[in-house]
C-alpha cells in the first residue's frame, strides 16, 4: 500500500455505541496518516445500544461535512424503526429488538427528521472493486440483488454459499463470533462482536468491526 494510496474503511453495525464509534473514527484517523479516505456505513446505527442518538448526530455530521467521503447505508433496524412509526402493528416487533434503547435515548421518540433522514438512504453502494450492503445478496446472479428487503435482511444462502456476484461483497448484519471480520472468497461480514449475547450481536462488551480496502 503506497503512501498516497486512497482508502475506504467499512464500518458494521454500530447499535448505539457511540463510545466504540467515538474511539474507531480516531483510529481511522491516526492510521490514515493524511491520506483521502472513504467511510462507508453499513447500517443499523441504532437500537439496542444506550446512545443511538449520538451516534446519528456523529453520523450525519460527517456526511454534511464531507458528503464525498462519507456514505451511509440503511440497515434493517432503520428498516424497523420506519415501520414502526408507520404501523403501530408493528411497534412491538421494533421494541423487542431494541427500540426502547432508541426511544430512551432520543427521549421519547426519534425525531422526525431522523426518520426522513433514514427514510431515503440507499441500501447498496458500489465502487470500482466492492459491492457495500447491510445484509447480503442472494446467489445466482451477478451484481446487487435488486430486492431492497433482501439487502436489509438476507442471511441465507448468503452466508453459507460462496458465491461471484461479480465483485467482493462487504456486508454487516449477522454477528461473528471471533474479533476479525468472517472472509470468505466473494465476501467479507462485519457484523459487531459480542461474547455475552452471541446470537445478538451487541450489548455492553461488544466490539465494533472496521475494513480497511485500498481503493
Amino acid at each position: 500500500m503506497g503512501a498516497g494510496t486512497p482508502l475506504t474503511y467499512a464500518i458494521g453495525d454500530i447499535h448505539g455505541r457511540l463510545d466504540l464509534l467515538t474511539t474507531l473514527l480516531a483510529q481511522i484517523e491516526q492510521h490514515r496518516a493524511g491520506r483521502d479516505r472513504t467511510i462507508v456505513f453499513l447500517g443499523d446505527y441504532i437500537d439496542r445500544g444506550p446512545d443511538s442518538a449520538g451516534v446519528v448526530a456523529t453520523v450525519r455530521q460527517l456526511q454534511a461535512r464531507e458528503p464525498g467521503s462519507i456514505v451511509c447505508l440503511k440497515g434493517n433496524h432503520e428498516d424497523l424503526t420506519l415501520r414502526a412509526y408507520r404501523d403501530e402493528r408493528e411497534v412491538d416487533l421494533w421494541v423487542m429488538n431494541g427500540g426502547y434503547e432508541t426511544m430512551a435515548s432520543f427521549g421519547p421518540d426519534v425525531p422526525a427528521e431522523v426518520l426522513r433522514w433514514a427514510e431515503v438512504l440507499p441500501t447498496v453502494h458500489e465502487d470500482a472493486h466492492r459491492f457495500y450492503v447491510h445484509a447480503g445478496f442472494r446467489p445466482g446472479r451477478p451484481g446487487p440483488d435488486p430486492s431492497g428487503h433482501v439487502r436489509l435482511w438476507m442471511r441465507e444462502p448468503f452466508l453459507s454459499r460462496d458465491y461471484d456476484f461479480g465483485k467482493h461483497v462487504v456486508h454487516g448484519h449477522t454477528p461473528v463470533r471471533t474479533a476479525r471480520p468472517d472472509q470468505r472468497p466473494f465476501r467479507g461480514g462485519h457484523g459487531r462482536r459480542n461474547p455475552a449475547e452471541p446470537n445478538k450481536g451487541v450489548g455492553s462488551h461488544g466490539r465494533m468491526q472496521t475494513d480497511l480496502r485500498d481503493k
